[in-house]
């Protein structure tokens, strides 16, 4: 979501989803005795409190190259991905339609507030990267509702949730996937929405056709192998995108190591930098 291609001065992860491979030959990994003790218990869901924060973590490490997630709140920038402005936790854009939503919805909760007025420029700019009526004076006030009003952060994190989290959470639940399948359908809609043919849902599809989730009797391993080569090959049709390692040196080590149920220690590589949740 933050800046589209690598940057050794500026690290960071490539520019939020798309709105428009052969699967590895899955065998079940040898599990550390950590990660058995955590698998012979009935383990938390991603929406569990403290899971849920490993996966703000996550995905931050990706997008803006730090844990501290809660820093994004106010963070506004064109990263010149076609996408207009990118803003926020979860890189609400103004060209995409979500950013619109959420400005409306804080409107409702909060009326007269700063970004009030800039409503009929984000309509007109929808599906476009026009700054037409948002400049100069948007970016200012997107950080000042965000450092003062906490009704604009709690906005934030209930269009993240109503979006992107919830909706993942809950079709992988379906799909009979745990903590880090789970996280993995997150992290997959948050980069490429839920459209198109390089959205999640396309993804999903095409992976269900490669192999079985566990809710249709299939190996959670072997599926979720089958799923990141798919979400790798939709990566790499989008030059944005095209650096896959938030896949390739970190859902993939998790997967390799057996740990389903993301339990921390977890230690992982995004664009270069390490990453440790102790």
């Amino acid at each position: 979501m933050r800046h589209p291609f690598p940057d050794p001065a500026r690290p960071a992860g490539p520019s939020r989803r798309t709105v428009l491979a052969m699967a590895v030959p899955a065998t079940i990994p040898f599990l550390t005795p950590s990660h058995a003790a955590a698998a012979s218990a009935r383990p938390a869901g991603l929406d569990d409190p403290a899971k849920k924060e490993i996966a703000m973590q996550l995905v931050s490490s990706a997008e803006n190259s730090t844990l501290d997630w809660k820093a994004q709140y106010r963070y506004i920038e064109d990263i010149g991905d076609g996408r207009g402005y990118t803003a926020g936790i979860i890189g609400f854009c103004s060209g995409t339609g979500d950013m619109l939503d959420l400005v409306e919805s804080y409107a409702e909760r909060s009326p007269g507030n700063v970004l009030a007025p800039y409503l009929p420029a984000l309509r007109r700019v929808d599906g476009s990267d026009s700054h037409e009526g948002l400049d100069p004076g948007f970016p200012r006030d997107w950080r000042r509702a965000a450092d003062e009003n906490p009704v604009f952060r709690r906005a934030q994190d209930d269009e993240r949730d109503r979006v992107y989290f919830d909706p993942a959470v809950r079709r992988a639940q379906e799909d009979g996937l745990r903590t880090l399948g789970q996280f993995a359908y997150y992290d997959a809609i948050v980069m490429h929405g839920d459209g198109g043919a390089l959205g999640f849902g396309s993804i999903r599809e095409r992976a269900l056709g490669r192999a079985r989730p566990p809710a249709r009797g299939g190996d959670e391993v072997a599926y979720l192998h089958a799923f990141l080569d798919e979400r790798v090959r939709a990566m790499k049709q989008e030059e944005a995108h095209s650096d896959t390692s938030r896949v390739d040196t970190a859902q993939r080590v998790f997967l390799d190591e057996g740990n389903l149920d993301l339990e921390p220690p977890l230690d992982w590589h995004v664009y270069g930098d390490a990453y440790h949740i102790g």
